[in-house]
């Protein structure tokens, strides 16, 4: 199985125990506007006319996700450029949050924070494709110090804009799972994924169409970590998006033939970890 190429990360659905504080979180300190409501969910988006990026879903009863548990490492949210990227800084402390890292990855430049109920999050923006170098057919990522001040250099000091722009997406998907060779089986022999990069302790990076990664998977928390209670706060879902039916098709038949569970719904499947993927066509 080859995944198709033109395959990306759509959206992250959340389960939320205060929707009100997440929802304020992501559009004062992130940028993302709301887009629509119902009693429990809130659907979160960069462009008012723009597609869902973050779903949020309130379910207040829910258990906090135990720690050294599968689940969300990060999501990501890939901006145009590096002024936008430092717009982000501005908005993120002008409203009173704090980032718990940045880094230069030789790919791209990130920076990283936690929503107020522990879901991590990466802001970044990507470096052109001809400057990614590889290494023996690996491409080469670090984790190198950021050029804050390079970065912040190419807007005015405290402009946050008016909140993130037309064009922001889901880069990728981090996740934390409970084994490296189950995630490979799932990720790389049955829905086709390419790996990008192994160098890294505990992870493993996979993509479609040369990107350098749309997902990330780690065992960072623990290697054979358990799933977290049915329901708990953080991952709920993401999804992953094909360029048409037949490539979806193709999808599901590698799924079903190789035995895993969620095939006969088609619409979404749970890796071996406890992650739930929503499978669907742009």
């Amino acid at each position: 199985m080859t995944i198709d190429p033109t395959t990306s990360i759509g959206s992250v659905e959340l389960t939320v125990g205060d929707l009100e504080v997440q929802a304020s979180f992501y559009c004062d300190g992130i940028g993302l506007r709301e887009l629509r409501r119902t009693d429990d969910t809130v659907e979160l988006g960069a462009a008012q006319d723009g597609a869902t990026l973050v779903t949020l879903v309130h379910r207040p009863d829910a258990p906090v996700r135990p720690a050294r548990t599968t689940g969300l490492f990060h999501l990501a949210l890939l901006v145009p450029g590096r002024a936008e990227l430092a717009r982000a800084v501005h908005r993120v402390r002008t409203a009173g949050w704090r980032f718990t890292g940045a880094s230069d990855h030789l790919v791209s430049e990130a920076l990283y924070l936690d929503d107020p109920e522990g879901n991590g999050i990466e802001i970044y923006c990507d470096r052109p494709r001809e400057e990614w170098e590889s290494d023996n057919g690996e491409l080469r990522m670090g984790t190198l110090p950021l050029d804050l001040a390079g970065v912040l250099a190419g807007v005015e000091d405290g402009d946050a804009g008016d909140g993130m722009v037309s064009g922001t997406r889901i880069g990728h998907v981090h996740l934390q799972v409970a084994d490296l060779p189950g995630a490979e089986a799932f990720y790389v022999e049955t829905l086709g994924f390419d790996v990008t990069v192994r160098a890294y302790p505990g992870a493993l990076f996979v993509s479609a169409g040369g990107y350098h990664h749309h997902l990330g998977l780690n065992t960072w928390a623990a290697v054979g970590a358990p799933a977290p209670p049915a329901g708990a706060r953080g991952l709920r879902s993401f999804s992953v998006v094909l360029s048409d039916q037949n490539e979806l098709d193709a999808v599901w038949r590698s799924l079903a033939e190789a035995g895993y569970d969620g095939c006969d719904e088609r619409t979404s499947v749970t890796d071996p970890s406890g992650n739930r993927l929503v499978l669907t066509t742009i």
